[in-house]
């Protein structure tokens, strides 16, 4: 079976790698973003994808816009390919190119469809505090993750999983189904089924306000937050940016996942909302939210690395019932 591969970022990588090892298919060529300037020094990095292609020495396509590209679109027809594989690509393909492979285009999206269409599945699931997810494979139509399913991976989401996490996970599943995928294709042994439009789901971009930390929220869902869109939650303390990487509610069922030696969960006096309340011993500053506390594990601030709250206690002096985050 002869593939065209798209993909550009890390959780393309295991799908792209399990092709390559297995002798039942052949990738002819890999079409993924164009290399994006980064850091200081605003050098040209290529893709997860591409580095992964130049190892293989396999030809790379980096069209700007696949769908517009003459000259892409002419290697796509001549490559012959029996299907495309479409993994977090990042670009709309036209129904043209949709048309030209023999057996279709096959997606692996990070989600269970209907549910969570678009460009940050995993992120939306954890943020709003999904217990399960998985990856599904399809038929990919004209629409935003609207084609027919094939088949589909379940995962739970653990109660201080967050999002890179479940990416890790869900890359690996992943490149295992299309493999199933792909053989039962071959076979004719595969029946795509029409998504419910009715259980539909969306998780869009994210954008900056999604990652401000509001602290009218509960305990829970801001936790849900920090670890949906990790590394990137932000809030303010002492007019200094501050990220907050990893959280915990002060409450059951979370507190059972802290293996701490603490018999009970501690009391502290409830203040204002974003105050800080009180210190666990050697974890992290409490904090007061809408409805519940929460600990701050790990956090960021700004031209700093990451640091443990305990750190960040030590580092900063805090003062109970005086200082406050916004």
């Amino acid at each position: 079976m002869k593939i065209v591969f798209f993909g550009t970022p890390l959780f393309a990588v295991p799908t792209l790698e399990v092709l390559l090892r297995s002798p039942e298919f052949e990738v002819v060529a890999v079409v993924t973003q164009p290399d994006k300037r980064r850091g200081r020094g605003s050098q040209l990095i290529p893709s997860p994808i591409k580095k992964l292609a130049t190892e293989h020495q396999l030809p790379i396509w980096q069209p700007k816009r696949v769908k517009k590209s003459a000259e892409t679109l002419s290697s796509l027809k001549k490559s012959q390919a029996d299907v495309f594989v479409v993994v977090a690509y990042g670009q709309i393909l036209s129904p043209e190119i949709l048309a030209m492979p023999r057996l279709g285009c096959i997606n692996v999206h990070a989600s269970l469809l209907p549910k969570y269409r678009g460009a940050a599945p995993i992120q939306w699931s954890i943020r709003k505090g999904e217990t399960e997810t998985g990856v599904t494979t399809m038929l990919m139509d004209e629409g935003m993750d609207t084609g027919a399913m094939l088949l589909t991976a379940r995962t739970p989401i653990g109660l201080l999983d967050n999002a890179e996490q479940i990416a890790t996970r869900l890359s690996q599943q992943g490149a295992i189904l299309l493999i199933e995928t792909l053989s039962q294709l071959k076979l004719g042994e595969i029946k795509a089924t029409p998504q419910n439009s009715a259980l539909t789901t969306y998780a869009p971009l994210i954008q900056k306000e999604d990652l401000r930390i509001d602290w009218t929220q509960s305990a829970v869902a801001i936790h849900d937050q920090v670890r949906g869109f990790y590394p990137d939650c932000f809030t303010t303390f002492r007019n200094q940016t501050l990220k907050i990487t990893a959280t915990v509610p002060l409450a059951e069922p979370y507190w059972s996942e802290l293996s701490l030696d603490l018999p009970e969960i501690p009391s502290y006096t409830k203040g204002e909302m974003g105050q800080v309340v009180g210190i666990l011993k050697n974890f992290g500053p409490v904090v007061q939210t809408g409805e519940g506390l929460l600990v701050l594990q790990q956090v960021q601030l700004a031209g700093k690395r990451p640091q443990s709250g305990k750190d960040f206690i030590n580092g900063v002096r805090l003062s109970l019932s005086v200082d406050l985050f916004s």
